[in-house]
């Protein structure tokens, strides 16, 4: 765009800004060609619409948005709650580019009780306006199967697809058929059951899908006493097979507490990308349904207006009329006479840490579904994880970790692992023998170590790291760190791994300050600190055996030119002595190792 029409297009919106109305209402964003790119609500829309264009408060994503705003139009609504309500059915019907998107697109199954004369009950993707009463939709297969069956058996219900009218009835159109015989329809069509009891039956079927099964429950009890006083035993037992039928179906349900009733209940997890919502519906001291929605962010919606979104939208879909919404915070919504608590203890606390412990499982699913399929996400992710947590300027791609090890200052060497993209890199492992330092100092170790790595890197024009950790605390990180930044004038973040009593990683430490970063167990960030320092330990760890070992089976024999590692190792085994090979004539050393090697060890020991 050229600078006379940006600065046309900047004067004309700085108008329409000017004269916005300091009400409640609806915004939106319109493009060159017209389209809606942005629906936003707002409390004060004057305020609101104005603090997209300071660039001080403009974010990136924010910044991509008002430079491909051509023109905004509004709605002003009586209040907050009406805005959102607006918004809601705006962002549904004009899918606007920059709005969150809902991506949870499944249409999951749901039960109708059909309109007809005698209804029928069946399980259906498609929701037909007039067709019929629907329940759900059920996100669990498996509930569902099991509901059906449960009310299959407590129910006769017909399932053929005839549209039987009373006439047709009255004049014998039809004939029962096989479902009749076997038990598992009442044949209306022949007129074995009125039109009143076969609606009877509906009604129940209903109550038992809007999760009122107590009520049915207790009306069976009464039945099946009244029938038992009657000495009707044969009828009486089988309303007691219906009875324990649902008695069983109901504990497959988490029981909240029977005093709770017609409840919603809503939480949400969110990150820079996505935001999931979770919402359970309480009916008679039970869940009886449960239900958690993705959006993907588009701009920087706090968590507020992402709720207020997904409880619009999921009460929506499922129908719900509760009188009392439970939520982890204060949030405005567009319901009269709804109540909207906080809670803070007792049982509706409990079903509040119920929610967020089904969101938080859900977000965790889709993350390792994600991960699968994108193992390199992952790592990018857990990165930007440590760089947050760690206050990094840049993504920590290669981490260094040293270690060093020695036996009371002897045989002293210390090791240093490279992880690139948090994976061992072990083409760049290095091992180093200590050689400026005597006796057991680990500090003056980590100077020499760090000093010839890091040197020899700016020398060669090498790849220097992200990060740069230490096995052990403030000593080796101050040890490090005289020489990285004084010694060799590199900025390089060092970070020290703290261990706890029982020798265990537990914090991190950081910076100058030596800020102490807590490690949760089973976290991503504790699994990785303690993959690196596992691995460093068996690095360091196996050098200096090696090197002990060498030099503990050192010998005489090692200093004989011309005297290989194989023969020394047979004469050895034969001998099993350096003693007795000194004794031994040249014919006896010859059938070990040959006239050659014998003439050479001879001569040399008969020096001695």
């Amino acid at each position: 765009m050229k600078k006379e029409d940006r600065t046309k297009r900047e004067e004309y919106l700085k108008g329409i800004v000017n004269n916005l109305p300091e009400s409640p209402g609806c915004y939106q964003y319109l493009d060159d060609s017209g389209t809606i790119i942005y629906v936003g609500k707002a409390k004060n829309l004057k305020r609101r619409v104005s603090s997209y264009f300071n660039k001080e408060q403009q974010t990136l994503k924010t910044r991509l948005l008002v430079a491909k705003i051509a023109d905004i139009k509004y709605v002003v609504v009586n209040s907050e709650a009406d805005a959102l309500l607006l918004e809601n059915n705006l962002i549904k019907q004009h899918k606007p580019r920059y709005n969150v998107l809902l991506k949870d697109d499944k249409t999951y199954p749901s039960v109708c009780i059909s309109n007809e004369y005698f209804p029928r009950l069946f399980k259906t993707r498609k929701i037909i306006k007039g067709a019929g009463r629907y329940f759900g939709p059920y996100t669990n297969s498996g509930a569902l199967h099991a509901l059906l069956e449960l009310i299959k058996s407590l129910y006769q219900l017909r399932t053929c697809k005839h549209n039987i009218t009373p006439e047709a009835v009255r004049n014998g159109k039809y004939n029962a058929c096989l479902e009749y015989q076997i038990k598992n329809c009442c044949a209306p069509c022949i007129g074995r059951i009125s039109h009143d009891d076969y609606l009877k039956m509906t009604d129940e079927i209903s109550s038992i899908l809007k999760g009122d099964i107590r009520i049915i429950q207790e009306k069976l009890l009464a039945e099946m006493k009244e029938k038992a006083a009657c000495m009707m035993f044969e009828e009486a037992e089988e309303i007691k097979k219906k009875y324990l039928l649902i008695e069983n179906f109901r504990t497959r349900s988490e029981v909240v507490s029977p005093s709770m009733t017609n409840l919603d209940v809503f939480s949400i997890e969110s990150d820079e990308k996505s935001a999931f919502i979770n919402f359970l519906h309480i009916t008679n001291g039970c869940i009886n349904q449960a239900f958690t929605i993705e959006y993907q962010k588009r701009l920087d919606e706090s968590d507020e207006e992402l709720i207020s979104m997904g409880i619009v939208e999921l009460r929506e879909r499922f129908n719900s009329s509760s009188k009392e919404i439970i939520v982890p915070f204060d949030v405005v919504l567009p319901f009269e006479g709804v109540t909207v608590t906080v809670p803070q203890k007792g049982e509706k606390s409990r079903l509040l840490a119920l929610s967020r412990l089904n969101v938080k499982q859900y977000r965790a699913d889709r993350m390792k579904q994600e991960d699968k399929l994108n193992p390199e996400q992952k790592a990018t992710r857990l990165m930007k994880e440590i760089q947050e947590a760690l206050h990094l300027e840049k993504m920590p791609v290669v981490i260094e970790c040293f270690d060093n090890s020695n036996t009371q200052g002897n045989d002293a060497v210390a090791a240093c692992v490279v992880f690139r993209k948090l994976k061992p890199s072990k083409k760049d492992y290095r091992k180093y023998n200590i050689k400026s330092v005597e006796g057991p100092d680990d500090y003056a170790s980590m100077r020499e170590v760090v000093k010839r790595r890091y040197g020899r890197i700016l020398e060669e024009g090498g790849e220097l790291p992200s990060l740069i950790i230490a096995d052990g605390g403030k000593g080796q990180m101050e040890a490090m760190r005289g020489i990285i930044e004084d010694e060799l004038g590199l900025d390089i973040p060092i970070a020290g791994l703290v261990k706890d009593g029982k020798h265990r990683t537990s914090e991190l430490l950081v910076g100058r300050e030596y800020e102490v970063i807590g490690l949760k167990q089973n976290s991503a960030l504790f699994r990785l600190m303690t993959q690196i320092q596992d691995e460093v330990h068996r690095f360091a760890i196996t050098f200096h055996r090696n090197k002990r070992s060498k030099r503990q089976t050192a010998s005489e024999l090692d200093s004989i030119k011309g005297i290989g590692e194989k023969s020394k190792q047979a004469l050895l085994s034969h001998f099993k002595s350096v003693k007795r090979i000194k004794l031994a004539d040249t014919k006896e050393l010859a059938a070990v190792i040959g006239d050659a090697k014998a003439k050479i060890i001879h001569k040399a020991f008969e020096k001695e």
